[in-house]
């Protein structure tokens, strides 16, 4: 399954707003297939620990408080290509940069509240998969 999977979460903001269910829709549209998604709030050490990787970057706090401050939805995602497919169907972190169509141009905020996480490689994909799903909650 490496190189078949990703990991999103639809972040804080795009859960208040309300677009759960049309970034959903963007995603299966585009061919991925959902293979575990639940919807729960981040505890701070949850947060720290997933994003531990930014601890000395200057945004790091902010993130951890950001991402504690609502509820989530975290899925593994399926599709061949899924990293780099997804990363095209999220666009930019910046959605000032993100292309026309692209789920980061529709929905997100700015940089900071920017709708939707993407793994950034097959590696981190499996090991973010692992932090919020067992194996017995895939399908």
């Amino acid at each position: 399954m490496a190189g078949n999977i990703t990991l999103t979460m639809i972040k804080p903001d795009a859960v208040q707003k309300g677009v759960i269910g049309n970034i959903l829709q963007m995603i299966t549209d585009a061919g991925f297939q959902i293979r575990a998604m639940k919807y729960y709030q981040m505890t701070t050490e949850q947060a720290q620990q997933f994003y531990a990787v930014h601890k000395e970057r200057p945004f790091y706090n902010d993130l951890v408080s950001f991402m504690t401050s609502g509820p989530i939805v975290a899925a593994i995602l399926e599709k061949e290509n899924a990293v780099s497919d997804f990363r095209k169907l999220i666009g930019a972190t910046n959605p000032a940069e993100a292309e026309e169509g692209t789920i980061r141009k529709k929905f997100a905020e700015n940089i900071e509240r920017n709708a939707v996480h993407g793994s950034d490689s097959d590696d981190n994909a499996q090991i973010e998969a692992s932090f919020h799903f067992s194996q017995l909650e895939r399908f």
